[in-house]
């Protein structure tokens, strides 16, 4: 696990957080984590038809803005909402998952997750 799995509150302020969203790779990706609670780059590659490399570019982005975390589990990495998220933070990622559905629900449908990777 990372750094940014520890129980510590992260130190966020929304300008920092809507920054980070303001791409849409990284606004869905952190709305799908909200959905489905974890997710490897492969879920990610496949449910937003987009390349490996790129994926994981913007999954390190959300990892240094401190919005996600990842756990390796063998030669595959989960990503996961930070629990460590502020309250305000977490709402408002929560408020976007819940009243805008529609935005990911082709990324969604996309989603082979239980055929694993």
């Amino acid at each position: 696990m990372t750094a940014a799995t520890s129980t510590s509150c992260v130190s966020l302020s929304p300008l920092s957080l809507f920054k980070c969203l303001a791409e849409e790779t990284r606004l869905k990706t952190l709305l799908m984590l909200c959905v489905k609670d974890e997710l490897c780059v492969c879920d990610l590659t496949d449910a937003l038809n987009l390349s490996q490399p790129k994926i994981s570019r913007h999954l390190a982005d959300l990892r240094k803005c401190g919005l996600v975390a990842d756990d390796r589990r063998g030669k595959w990495v989960y990503y996961r909402l930070n629990p460590a998220l502020p309250a305000w933070a977490k709402e408002v990622i929560h408020l976007s998952a819940t009243n805008n559905a529609d935005y990911i629900s082709d990324a969604l449908s996309n989603l082979k997750c239980d055929a694993g990777c």
